[in-house]
């Protein structure tokens, strides 16, 4: 058999190849198909390797790696049922814009055809959930088929990669030299010119037009261009759940009239519908589907993004401007000389005042369980510019996301595509590990947070904190309100009571069970004081949630 520790083996070459990309830490779980990688991580001075609990975790943490720095996030699992186990990972991170690179270990390739331990046709499976999908059957071709799926995690809208590794080909003599330009980072240029003069005619002859800030726009990349686009318009702008939000508005541009998702119900949709004219921003369908907001208007639609639109019955723009966006937001901002419509930006500002009024209302709610606006309220006070916030899905991160403004780029993570259960505390994790002085605040539901539980020893062994913020209501209440609202009645939505602060204490961290809305406060406060993980369960009435549904805007209909 070939020598797992031969330093010119495929593996090695794989180390160097990642080494020289900038990657600082592999997550995974090993297996004998994989574990020549493995090895070869170990001695790697520059990359530090996360042995994490479930695979799923795994692409998780990669995932977020990916999304904040913008170089690829990386993970790693055996054959068979470990890289099954990716698939969701992988799957959310295509859907959320994040750039990961996936490495599956596979039977021997004179194996793959018979029917031995762990052998599946993993390049196949992972086609529908990744941008890019091969098997390296030579070693020759490594290089080749790695920086090709780097270059496809990485550019346009980024996304997943998946390379399948049999064993024998990691174990294998690599025939050439890791050249430091494989998996080249691609610098994209701004717009078609032709497309940005049609962009600036439409928009200069519009004098209600409105911004809608998808979750590309978020970029840190794209900060500085975005916030003088803004103060040179001054155009109001609506988000989605994952763009940029309420900092581009402190940082002096533009008029924030809130986030849009879901269902069309908030004081940006109001806003929205009376608009002459919609510039996307880095936007993608499955943010908010086009359906709910575009359908039955004639008003134009200008797009903004690094790769072309998927057109949609709902969703036929007229102008595509397609290349790198802050350096064709730079160039449209010289040109654009528009007339604010005065009731338009009266309408805007109307609309902030609806969404601060709404979270005002938290702070004098004191019943127990406590109310999802005064949980709002208490973590507003603690998020600041130097926390970095994981939300879960549920019916938390349905308030959280109307209701919780961001102090700069991706500073909250959410998973606005899948809407996959369990991502807060990998995420979270791997955000201690890139901020290890600031916050990390994450929040779940008590159904989602058992879905990465097991991580806690994870995140305990590898020295990270958090503080992690369990809204429990018993039940997947996101499920419920809708089911209620759609059928008259719940179905499969029931679950039992745990022990958050045995839990917390059996893995090593602190846990703490909330008996009243006015110990929030001070439980918050210590919590952040912690050197170890802190769980903080809290009891949550959601009898309200039926408004997240109702039409919160009628006060402007007329």
């Amino acid at each position: 058999m070939a020598n797992p520790k031969n330093i010119k083996n495929c593996s090695n070459a794989i180390v160097t190849l990642l080494e020289n990309h900038g990657v600082t830490h592999v997550f995974g779980i090993p297996g004998a198909k994989i574990d020549s990688l493995f090895i070869a991580l170990k001695h790697s001075k520059k990359i530090k390797l996360v042995i994490c609990r479930h695979e799923q975790n795994a692409a998780f943490m990669a995932a977020a790696f990916g999304r904040l720095t913008g170089t690829v996030g990386v993970c790693i699992a055996t054959s068979g049922p470990g890289v099954t186990n990716l698939v969701t990972g992988l799957a959310t991170a295509t859907s959320e814009g994040d750039a990961v690179l996936a490495i599956g270990g596979e039977v021997p390739v004179n194996e793959r055809l018979k029917k031995t331990h762990q052998s599946l046709d993993t390049t196949s499976l992972m086609i529908p959930a990744t941008k890019y999908s091969a098997e390296i059957t030579t070693p020759d071709q490594l290089c080749e088929i790695l920086s090709n799926a780097i270059r496809a995690a990485e550019s346009g809208r980024p996304g997943a990669a998946f390379v399948s590794l049999p064993r024998d080909i990691g174990l294998a003599d690599y025939p050439g030299n890791v050249h430091e330009s494989w998996g080249r980072k691609l610098l994209a240029g701004p717009a078609n010119q032709v497309a940005l003069d049609q962009a600036l005619t439409l928009l200069n002859g519009c004098n209600r037009p409105i911004v809608l800030l998808g979750m590309q726009s978020s970029d840190a990349a794209f900060a500085e261009p975005l916030i003088n686009f803004f103060k040179k318009t001054g155009i109001p702008y609506v988000a989605t759940f994952q763009g940029a939000g309420a900092w581009v508005e402190r940082k002096g541009g533009g008029i924030y009239a809130g986030r849009v998702g879901l269902f069309r119900n908030q004081p940006a949709d109001k806003l929205l519908d009376q608009a002459d004219c919609v510039l996307t921003i880095g936007y993608d369908s499955i943010e908010y589907d086009p359906y709910i907001w575009n359908t039955d208007t004639k008003r134009p639609v200008i797009c903004i993004d690094t790769i072309a639109t998927a057109q949609d019955n709902a969703f036929m723009p007229a102008i595509e401007l397609i290349g790198d966006i802050g350096a064709t937001l730079n160039l449209l901002s010289v040109g654009l000389k528009i007339n604010l419509d005065p009731t338009f930006v009266s309408v805007a500002r109307e609309a902030v005042q609806a969404v601060h009024a709404t979270i005002d209302e938290g702070a004098g709610m004191n019943q127990f369980p406590v109310a999802p606006l005064r949980l709002i309220h208490e973590l507003r006070k603690v998020i600041t510019p130097e926390t970095h916030v994981a939300l879960d899905v549920g019916s938390h991160y349905i308030w959280a996301n109307r209701y919780c403004a961001a102090d700069h780029a991706r500073q909250v993570m959410v998973s606005n595509g899948q809407q996959t259960l369990g991502v807060a505390m990998p995420w979270a994790i791997a955000m201690s590990m890139l901020y290890p002085n600031d916050r990390i605040l994450s929040v779940s539901g008590d159904g989602g947070f058992l879905f990465s539980v097991m991580e806690l020893e994870t995140a305990v062994r590898e020295g990270t904190k958090f503080v992690h913020v369990i809204w429990n209501s018993d039940s997947y209440n996101m499920v419920a309100f809708q089911e209620q609202a759609a059928y008259g009645e719940e179905a499969g939505i029931q679950l039992g009571p745990y022990d958050v602060v045995k839990l917390a204490e059996a893995f090593g961290c602190i846990g703490y069970n909330i008996q009243s809305a006015d110990e929030l406060p001070g439980v918050l406060a210590e919590a952040f004081q912690s050197k170890v993980p802190v769980l903080i369960n809290v009891p949550v009435d959601y009898s309200r949630n039926s408004i997240l549904m109702q039409n919160v805007i009628q006060s402007f209909v007329n």
